[in-house]
């Protein structure tokens, strides 16, 4: 799964603390996810793509081999 997160947090000027606190999350999920390491569950990435009002599949892209 590739995230656009870095990319995002960028465009709303946000750092990791910040989009953690918005999504109610910890600042160490962000990094783990944004590092590829932790797959977020619906949850988390439905609070992620919020914060960004982005469509889920706009912050999270999914390869075709994932989804099969």
């Amino acid at each position: 799964m590739k995230t656009r997160l870095k990319e995002l947090r960028a465009r709303d000027g946000l750092n990791q603390t910040e989009l953690a606190k918005r999504a109610r999350i910890s600042r160490q999920t962000v990094s783990l996810i944004e590092r590829n390491e932790y797959m977020p569950s619906l949850l988390i990435a439905l609070r992620i793509a919020n914060v960004f009002q982005e469509p889920i599949e706009n912050v999270f892209i999914f390869s075709e081999e994932e989804l099969s």
